[in-house]
């Protein structure tokens, strides 16, 4: 449990304090944010706006989990690796993404084939080997089957079909993240209250493992221990940009930041067995992304708009409420959607160690 905590306070010191000096950086470069012609006119005051704060979230991850196994001595898993690869790599195609748009000044950069390679390759590479590195108890980081808070044993993809899987899981949540990174400090501290929960999934899954604890209810998973301190790490990595990206931002994290934490959440899912879940406590990602796709349908079919701009938060922009308005309840939802989360997943352990279900 101390790696935990000192993983999360080395992120947040290493992300509080080194985000300045790229405010600092990227604004004598140029590094400025494009703005949607489109999108609210309140939103064009802040063009110019230093972006790709993802950077400094990257670093304290990377920081904090690498200082914490330094002190603590323990052993680096597989499963953390993983889970970090997947976010470095995606964080690296949000970097180019961010970059080209800053070179050509304009607000698009990546084509969508470009985009769409970049993840596949990542996703590809991590389910095949998350499906690999077997430990002595026969697990490997990733299972091939469905999972809720546990395996669903009855839904198997087998390893090709779990590949396959992998890509959908991962492509949707770093598309999500992206898509809800709109808003001063909407996705940060959206994202550091999902990661907040992965802490403590991770950290209860540890403390009811068989490999430790092998009584029912016990979790058949990989590394949670290693994997609460990845979780930790990056919450207090998010927290800390949070300090500088707070409405009015400073800086914004730019799809640097976005598309690493959306394979960051993708890839904690897989390895804790709870893709699922995830649904219910990232339910504000998933509403964000249910309202482009709704906007799109509605309007393909009646010309019509169902919202008066998507993703959703900018409909309430347009509604007349304020910025700071939308963050917070947006931050309320996320808490609630959280909660419950951590709700389901606490009761379906009350029922499977009492012998209810397995």
């Amino acid at each position: 449990m101390r790696g935990v905590f000192i993983a999360a306070g080395v992120a947040l010191a290493v992300s509080i304090l080194l985000t300045p000096y790229l405010i600092r950086f990227f604004a004598r470069q140029g590094f400025g944010q494009e703005i949607r012609d489109e999108g609210p006119q309140s939103h064009k005051a802040k063009r110019g706006t230093p972006t790709m704060g993802g950077v400094a979230i990257m670093i304290a991850i990377w920081v904090g989990y690498l200082v914490s196994h330094g002190l603590t001595g323990e052993p680096i898993t597989a499963s953390a690796m993983l889970v970090l690869y997947l976010t470095t790599a995606l964080g690296v195609v949000g970097f180019l993404d961010d970059f080209i748009k800053l070179r050509r000044q304009r607000n698009l950069g990546l084509n969508k084939t470009s985009k769409l390679v970049g993840q596949l390759v990542t996703a590809l590479i991590f389910g095949i080997l998350a499906s690999r590195f077997v430990n002595a108890e026969g697990l490997s980081p990733a299972s091939t089957n469905l999972s809720f808070v546990r395996d669903i044993t009855v839904i198997s993809f087998g390893v090709v079909g779990f590949v396959v899987f992998a890509y959908f899981v991962i492509a949707a949540w770093s598309n999500a993240v992206n898509l809800t990174d709109g808003l001063d400090g909407l996705a940060a501290g959206t994202a550091a209250m999902v990661l907040a929960t992965y802490v403590i999934i991770g950290f209860w899954q540890f403390r009811n493992a068989c490999a430790i604890n092998g009584v029912a209810g016990c979790y058949q998973v990989r590394d949670p221990l290693d994997v609460a301190l990845v979780a930790a790490a990056a919450m207090g990595g998010c927290i800390g940009f949070l300090w500088w990206n707070a409405a009015p931002a400073r800086i914004f994290m730019g799809d640097t930041g976005s598309l690493a934490l959306g394979g960051l959440i993708a890839g904690l899912s897989i390895v804790t067995r709870t893709e699922l879940l995830l649904v219910v406590i990232g339910g504000v990602f998933v509403v964000e992304t249910l309202s482009v796709a709704l906007q799109i349908v509605v309007f393909r079919t009646t010309r019509r708009r169902l919202f008066r701009m998507a993703p959703f938060h900018h409909h309430f922009e347009l509604a007349g409420w304020a910025e700071t308005t939308v963050i917070i309840r947006f931050w309320l939802l996320a808490a609630m959607c959280a909660a419950l989360g951590l709700g389901l997943f606490y009761s379906e352990w009350l029922t499977a160690s009492s012998g209810i279900a397995s």
